[in-house]
């Protein structure tokens, strides 16, 4: 066997190796009380979710069905950071069950690449990222490392149906 070929496997064994000592998502999902909810239609022209290559696009999310007292308001004057916070988290927990529903397992995703969170919130509330940190945290506690991602985290006039948290993200997956 030439040289590089050994190298090559070794590589990718090594890799193999290091994937198998952490927990699958779908077990920390368990491990962390989480079952993910069933995947509801959208609510206009348009898909919950978008591949092309190795990169999935979801559309906007919502909190998932059925809401809870967080899941609609206005950040500042209905709710506080930390109800912002659960609503962000919840809304993971959608948009894992709209990722899993396309990809099939979620031990295929390489990385959450991208994250755009909109809070519904007063023109004085400025701690949109206080917020979205509840979906951050769910994506790391999930992914490890595979669920930090570039971020963006802001303050919306309005969100449809007056949901209090939006979130939209990027994922790369496994070919």
């Amino acid at each position: 066997m030439s040289r590089a070929l050994l190298l090559a496997t070794a590589v990718t064994l090594s890799g193999v190796a290091s994937l198998a000592g952490q927990t699958s998502p779908e077990a920390k999902l368990k491990e962390l009380g989480i079952t993910l909810p069933a995947v509801g239609k959208p609510l206009a022209n348009y898909v919950s979710a978008v591949r092309t290559g190795n990169l999935v696009f979801l559309a906007g999310h919502g909190p998932a069905q059925p809401w809870t007292a967080t899941a609609t308001g206005k950040l500042g004057r209905d709710l506080t950071v930390e109800q912002g916070y659960q609503a962000a988290r919840n809304v993971g927990i959608n948009l894992l069950a709209s990722l899993k529903a396309e990809i099939g397992d979620l031990g295929r995703v390489r990385r959450i690449v991208k994250v755009l969170g909109m809070v519904n919130s007063v023109d004085s509330f400025a701690q949109q990222p206080e917020v979205i940190n509840g979906f951050s945290d769910l994506m790391v506690a999930v992914f490890g490392d595979r669920g930090k991602h570039a971020r963006s985290a802001v303050g919306m006039a309005a969100l449809p149906r007056n949901l209090s948290v939006e979130i939209e993200m990027v994922v790369e997956v496994e070919p």
